[in-house]
């Protein structure tokens, strides 16, 4: 059964960076979209970031200008660096995989201090 491992998350001050990575633990065939959640304390999930097949990005106001989405398809692979980081982005950040069938990662913190 194919895994999606995350890592890169951690403890940054405000203004700072991090760059997740998600990567799938086997191959995952017909991918419609790589992408990132998040969901902080006492709030529902909510989307951060996709890419498309054809790598095309796109972003929650929120983040944009300030977070990138970036995919290595031959290793079925996301990243998402994010920088500029503000307190408001700390949360459990999940990796997804809309083939198929829909894959999860089992989430990353990030705690960004003020």
């Amino acid at each position: 059964q194919v895994q999606l491992v995350e890592s890169g998350g951690g403890l940054v001050q405000a203004g700072g960076s991090l760059r997740l990575s998600c990567a799938a633990s086997g191959s995952i065939f017909s991918i419609y979209t790589m992408g990132w959640y998040r969901q902080a304390p006492g709030k529902q999930r909510e989307w951060v970031a996709l890419i498309t097949s054809g790598g095309s990005p796109d972003y929650a106001d929120s983040v944009k200008g300030r977070f990138t989405i970036s995919r290595e398809n031959g290793k079925n692979t996301v990243y998402l660096q994010m920088n500029s980081l503000k307190p408001e982005d700390t949360a459990v950040y999940y990796c997804n995989i809309v083939a198929r069938r829909e894959y999860w990662g089992q989430g990353t913190q990030v705690t960004v201090s003020s």
